[in-house]
């Protein structure tokens, strides 16, 4: 028996309500690059360094990620909405082409990296779990690298802050 919930236009509303990092999480397998904006990140534990991030089940990039158990979590720098806009599927560049905004390397986990980003956490997969309409995938962290210090890209009320 489902759990009874507020609606879900109640609920999205209230969320939006609540501040939190942009990240741009990228992942590739047999030659496929993807990426897509995210906010739903978090850690779990720092001993193993395991995060936890969630795929809206629509999104093109959850069957890469599934195939590739790697992934990278880039946390997006104050200046870089135009990166998380891109990365959204807010502009009309197609998703072939959104690596040819910002500066990416390849991590050693074979996924892109920003260069620019404020933090970024290499992960390889651990643990995928299908909830309602999100994927949540639990990640060991394998590496991390970071940016230059600097205020991070927030979103709240449904627009871009800086933290």
């Amino acid at each position: 028996m489902p759990a009874l919930t507020v609606p879900a236009v109640d609920f999205r509303d209230a969320m939006s309500s609540v501040g939190a990092a942009v990240n741009v999480i990228t992942t590739a397998f047999a030659g496929q690059r993807v990426g897509f904006t995210a906010t739903a990140v978090c850690s779990v534990s720092d001993d193993p360094a395991t995060l936890l991030f969630c795929v809206n089940n629509r999104s093109n990039s959850l069957q890469t990620l599934l195939s590739s158990k790697v992934a990278n979590i880039n946390t997006l720098r104050a200046e870089e909405c135009g990166i998380a806009d891109v990365f959204s599927g807010r502009t009309a560049t197609l998703a072939s082409e959104r690596f040819s905004v910002g500066d990416w390397d390849m991590a050693a986990n074979g996924c892109p990296m920003l260069r620019s980003a404020l933090v970024g956490f290499e992960c390889r997969i651990i643990e995928a779990k299908l909830v309602n309409t999100h994927h949540v995938f639990f990640a060991a962290v394998s590496g991390v690298y970071r940016g230059h210090p600097g205020p991070a890209l927030i979103y709240q009320n449904r627009a871009y802050k800086v933290a």
